[in-house]
């Protein structure tokens, strides 16, 4: 059978309607719900307000499938040949020293394109177009471990919700389309990066204080046990995650869905996927409205950073390992497999 012609979007803009060109539209996507290609570029059109207003005037990186959801992957962190002149670009730096251009979603025809491009998820920075060395939000990934599940990922953001609150932030919270779950909260345009990450951390550690038996700030897995680990290392510079209503490459064609607190605990991940998520925003609107309203300060989590190094003495954890050696940085050794006598009380390594 030969495959179907390319079929034409008429996607609403802000200067009118522009056609997006749509190949391989019968390409399926999630092959066990027989989701599409045109099916996927169509959600997102249906998707567009509380899609714009939470990914767009962003640098985002594309996760890209071909052929598929059981196909081959790729990230696109360079903009793809291509690019419609209404889709701007904007300049990274990155943690190596590299820059180069990121594309910025501006209206729903660009996601539409990138769409065309094979993205199944969208990854935007924690940070705007305009000024990418300056985060305007805060994210917090609750990753279960082994032995947990999503109502473990619930409980720790209910609690996650009461520190970010008494630190004076205005935490929101999505789905991630998986076993996990995402606190965001928008904050003043006033810290770099890392200053931010420092923040996110004091929030973590004050987390992991409140209910040590639920939540783990380890970085090694095998430190983590059966609990929820707070993933602060989101908050390092071209590290990412699904942004808000952006579906998942998973069985049932998940997506990441926001969602109001009083809700939380009746939520199950597959509740929200690319056919049923239109729909309950027609019909309940976009759970965050409310957020681009609601910038707080980072000062009160930067207290808790402040507080843990000056009195407990605790300090830097660890960056990612594709970083360049952080300043501070614990060892990047497993703990299993540190020699002992290499080893100060400290885990500093000791020269021979």
């Amino acid at each position: 059978m030969s495959p179907a012609k390319a079929q034409v979007l008429q996607v609403p803009g802000p200067e009118g309607e522009r056609e997006v060109r749509v190949s391989s539209p019968d390409r399926v996507l999630w092959p066990q719900e027989g989701i599409t290609k045109l099916d996927l570029a169509q959600y997102v059109v249906d998707v567009a307000e509380p899609f714009l207003r939470a990914n767009g005037d962003r640098p985002v990186a594309l996760q890209r499938f071909p052929t598929g959801i059981d196909g081959e992957e790729f990230f696109s962190k360079n903009p793809p040949r291509g690019v419609p002149d209404y889709t701007r670009t904007t300049m990274c730096t990155y943690p190596s020293g590299r820059r180069h251009p990121q594309l910025v979603i501006d209206e729903i025809a660009s996601a539409v394109w990138m769409v065309q491009m094979n993205t199944i998820t969208f990854h935007p920075w924690p940070m705007r177009a305009d000024d990418n060395d300056r985060p305007d939000e805060v994210r917090i990934d609750l990753d279960p471990q082994p032995g947990r599940g999503f109502a473990d990922a619930v409980e720790a953001a209910l609690l996650l919700r009461e520190v970010m609150t008494d630190v004076g932030l205005t935490p929101w919270v999505k789905t991630s389309g998986n076993r996990g779950v995402h606190v965001y909260a928008r904050i003043e345009r006033d810290r770099e990066i890392l200053d931010v990450r420092h923040g996110v951390i004091g929030i973590a550690r004050e987390l992991e204080r409140r209910d040590p038996d639920l939540v783990t700030t380890a970085w090694w897995k095998e430190e983590r046990g059966e609990r929820v680990f707070v993933d602060f290392n989101q908050m390092s510079r071209d590290r990412t995650i699904a942004g808000a209503y952006s579906p998942r490459p998973r069985p049932g064609a998940p997506v990441s869905m926001p969602v109001s607190w009083d809700r939380l605990r009746d939520v199950a991940p597959g509740d929200f996927t690319v056919r049923t998520v239109p729909g309950i925003v027609a019909d309940e609107g976009d759970a965050w409205a409310g957020a681009d309203d609601a910038a707080g300060s980072i000062d009160g989590a930067m207290a808790l950073w402040d507080k843990d190094v000056q009195e407990r003495g605790l300090g830097e954890l660890s960056f990612p390992p594709d970083y360049p050696k952080m300043p501070g940085e614990p060892p990047r050794v497993q703990p299993s497999k540190k020699v002992a006598k290499h080893w100060d009380e400290s885990g500093n390594r000791v020269e021979k």
